[in-house]
Order: structure tokens, then C-alpha cells, then sequence
């Protein structure tokens, strides 16, 4: 195996972390705007909660597993070892895209579609945002792995491997908070306990 001679200027790694982080600022504002209009919207009549499919249970084990993965990936001191947990990370991060596509087929397969319970909607909506911001992660996490390659080893670019790699794991570990919150926004919050929360009750 061996790892790409380019080393990326300090400059540029600096812009790309800060870049990350505006991303992830950016993003956590749009989540938390959809957040508020999910429990504004709870106080309709015509709110009736949904039973979460068992399924995003697995989700939350496997984006778990993928964050752990590119931990593993981050502390590795060997090429080798480092290459090893970016590719399982990689697939349970795949694995997590296929188990979403498996619980909205399990809600349409007890008629719960995206037009129709407001519950159910936001359900389809929330998930299918999250899915795309994975999918955008799955993209950082390919140029990752493409940057190894096979053959012998050079530790000149080891360095340029580790800064992204520890941007792969950043960016996970934000996909895991928001799927965290998510899920136990979805699970757990009922209209009952917004108007206790908010005193209006």
C-alpha cells in the first residue's frame, strides 16, 4: 500500500477545517429551523404520532459504528491499519443509507407516506435531509480512501492521510449529534410534552 506524495500546504488544511466547521454551523442552523417548524407544527389538529419503525434503531447502531470506525482510523498509526477502519467505516456508513431506505419502506408498508399525517411527513422529510448530508459524507469518505493506494509504503504523505481522516471523523461524529436528536425528537417528543416543556399546559 502506499499513500500519495502530495502534501497539502498547512495554509489550505487550515481553510479546509475552518470550512468544515462553517459547514457544520450552517447546517446545524438548518436542522434546528426544520426542529422548531416540526414542533410548532405538533399543535395542529390534525397531528397523530407515528410509531418509529424498528429499523431506525439499527440506524443509530450503525452511524454509531461508522463514527467509531473513523475514530479507529484516526489513531491508527499505520497506513495499513488506518485504510482498514476507513473501509468499515465506509460500509456501515452504506449500511446506514440502505437501513433508512428500509424504514420508509416499512412506514409505507403500514400506509404512512410523505402526503399524508403530518407526523409521517416530517418523518420522510427530517430522515430524507439527514440521508443527504451522509451521502455528502460518504463522498469526503471515498476521496479518503482513494488518497491510499496499493503498493509499497510511504510515510512522506502519513500526515496528509491523518488531517483527513480526522476531517472524516469530525463531520461523523456531527452526523451522529444531529441523528441522536433527531431520533429522540421523533421517538419521544409528543405534542403532551412540548406544551409541559413550554408551560403551556
Amino acid at each position: 500500500m502506499t499513500i500519495r506524495a502530495r502534501i497539502t500546504r498547512p495554509s489550505t488544511i487550515a481553510a479546509v477545517s475552518v470550512a468544515l466547521w462553517v459547514f457544520i454551523g450552517v447546517a446545524t442552523a438548518l436542522f434546528t429551523l426544520f426542529m422548531a417548524a416540526y414542533v410548532m407544527r405538533m399543535d395542529g389538529s390534525d397531528w397523530s404520532p407515528i410509531v418509529m419503525p424498528w429499523q431506525c434503531w439499527l440506524s443509530t447502531i450503525l452511524l454509531l459504528a461508522t463514527s467509531l470506525m473513523l475514530h479507529g482510523a484516526n489513531k491508527a498509526g499505520r497506513p495499513l491499519t488506518t485504510r482498514k477502519f476507513l473501509v468499515m467505516g465506509g460500509f456501515f456508513g452504506f449500511a446506514f443509507i440502505g437501513c433508512q431506505f428500509w424504514s420508509w419502506h416499512a412506514l409505507q408498508a403500514n400506509h404512512i407516506t410523505p402526503m399524508g399525517n403530518p407526523a409521517g411527513s416530517f418523518f420522510f422529510l427530517l430522515t430524507a435531509m439527514h440521508g443527504a448530508h451522509v451521502l455528502g459524507g460518504l463522498v469526503g469518505w471515498l476521496r479518503t480512501v482513494r488518497f491510499v493506494r496499493f503498493g509499497p509504503v510511504l510515510d512522506s504523505a502519513m500526515f496528509e492521510l491523518r488531517w483527513r481522516a480526522r476531517l472524516c471523523t469530525r463531520y461523523w461524529d456531527f452526523l451522529l449529534a444531529v441523528w441522536v436528536v433527531l431520533f429522540a425528537a421523533l421517538r419521544w417528543l409528543t405534542p403532551e410534552v412540548v406544551r409541559f416543556i413550554c408551560g403551556t399546559r
